[in-house]
């Protein structure tokens, strides 16, 4: 069994079992990758994939278990790793963050500024993309952080901690009756007109489809983004009722929208930033999160680390009092 072996499958499962992407990724051949996966399944006595003449069609239960222990065993290799450089090269290095669009425009930019300033020779890769997404590459080790709101039973391979909570505005033209109604809007009155927020699983969409069901009322919503930014412009067009992060207003850019905090109709989400289980964190990592979130200081992320399940991570942070953006 080698190391190469249990790689090639796991990069199979994350290529959903094409082996000719799979074999690009790798930089290497089609057959050769076949051949490794058949020697493998031969030791072990055991179909890692099923067949259908030469092409894979599914992974077998048993290759489930597999795969699952041959991430470990590769996360190990890569925690080995870094070990190593953390003696040889602290200020080196690559970091990856997994997040949603919202996070990545308004919540991290002087986060990332700051970082990149202390840290020059570290690489920062930022990918965006959905809860689903965020999840996948954090479970592959594509990303060492993810940095999420919704759905976050995705995580629960990740050490999920708590950063902050926030809020959402509603955002109309000046002309729109609601931006009358600044001091005493109601879900009620949002209820009247087309509604236009983000993709359900994105940023807190869940509260406000809540809300609206507390009422006895149900959201007309006729556009929906993950961009905040785009959002705002068909509230522009006139298309509907914008209901953004508060987070996503802009003092400067939007100053032709009337925005209205409604923080007293929704209630809060928290956003929270994860990594895999038993990881071995870079010093600046351990930056990284305390310049994101100051109350997630490295002692309090280790003891977090060793705990065995999320309930218990949830449990060391019920007495802090988050900020709220």
């Amino acid at each position: 069994m080698k190391l190469q072996q249990l790689r090639y499958i796991v990069e199979v499962q994350n290529h959903k079992l094409n082996v000719s992407a799979t074999a690009e990724s790798l930089f290497t051949s089609q057959p050769g990758i076949s051949k490794q996966v058949r020697m493998l399944e031969d030791e072990l006595g055991i179909q890692i994939f099923g067949r259908s003449g030469k092409h894979l069609t599914h992974v077998t239960s048993a290759g489930e278990e597999v795969i699952n222990i041959s991430r470990e065993i590769l996360s190990k290799v890569e925690g080995i790793k870094a070990v190593a450089h953390e003696h040889t090269l602290p200020d080196q290095g690559k970091l990856n963050i997994a997040t949603t669009h919202t996070q990545a425009r308004y919540a991290l930019p002087n986060v990332i500024k700051g970082f990149m300033k202390k840290y020059p020779a570290v690489s920062l890769h930022m990918h965006q993309g959905t809860p689903q997404q965020i999840s996948d590459a954090a479970a592959r080790g594509d990303a060492d952080f993810a940095i999420a709101t919704e759905a976050l039973h995705l995580y629960s391979d990740l050490v999920m901690l708590p950063c902050y909570h926030w809020n959402r505005s509603i955002v109309v033209a000046k002309d729109h009756p609601l931006a009358k109604k600044a001091n005493s809007i109601t879900v009620a009155d949002i209820a009247k007109y087309p509604l236009i927020t983000y993709v359900f699983g994105f940023t807190g969409r869940s509260e406000l489809d809540k809300a609206f069901s507390a009422h006895g009322l149900e959201p007309h919503i006729v556009f929906t983004a993950t961009d905040a930014d785009v959002i705002k412009t068909y509230v522009r067009l006139g298309l509907g009722v914008g209901v953004v992060a508060s987070m996503a207003i802009d003092q400067v850019s939007d100053t032709d929208l009337v925005c209205i905090d409604a923080s007293h109709l929704f209630e809060a989400s928290t956003t929270k930033i994860g990594f895999r289980k038993g990881s071995f964190l870079r010093t600046y990592m351990y930056d990284f999160i305390e310049r994101f979130a100051p109350h997630l200081t490295k002692e309090r992320v280790e003891r977090a680390n060793l705990l065995r399940n999320q309930e218990d991570v949830d449990k060391l942070f019920a007495d802090i009092e988050l900020p709220v953006k």
